[in-house]
């Protein structure tokens, strides 16, 4: 079995197509430990060259409602009264410092998408 770091795009892709072709692979075999090493060495590279960028708040903050079947009632012990939480989720209101803390709290929300600025400007 030699396996070799990621460096470049041609070793990300001979990766990828060796992966593909041991995909049926037992586990606790040599292929099945092959393609265990090889995944987490994609993932590393793929962490590395293509971060995933994290969505801006209010979608953050709507993904996990329509997730976990939540309403804006349910919103409202984290963000204030439903005014409040339909300003936040028209971009209306910016989050305060609280309100990211119990939504990452309750919701948990990555507190870096809920402090990154939003898509849209907020209007006063």
């Amino acid at each position: 079995m030699e396996i070799k770091p990621i460096k470049t795009d041609a070793d990300y892709r001979a990766a990828l197509q060796e992966v593909e072709s041991l995909m049926s692979a037992e586990p606790n075999t040599p292929e099945g430990e092959k393609l265990d090493i090889l995944v987490t060495l994609i993932e590393a590279y793929e962490h590395k060259h293509f971060p995933l960028d994290l969505p801006d708040p209010v979608e953050a903050i709507k993904f996990e409602m329509e997730q976990k079947g939540l309403t804006v009632k349910d919103l409202e012990p984290m963000i204030g009264k439903s005014n409040r939480v339909y300003e936040v989720l028209n971009r209306k209101r910016t989050l305060t410092l609280k309100m990211i803390r119990k939504l990452h709290q309750e919701l948990d929300i990555p507190a870096e998408s809920l402090i990154k600025e939003s898509v849209k400007t907020y209007s006063a």
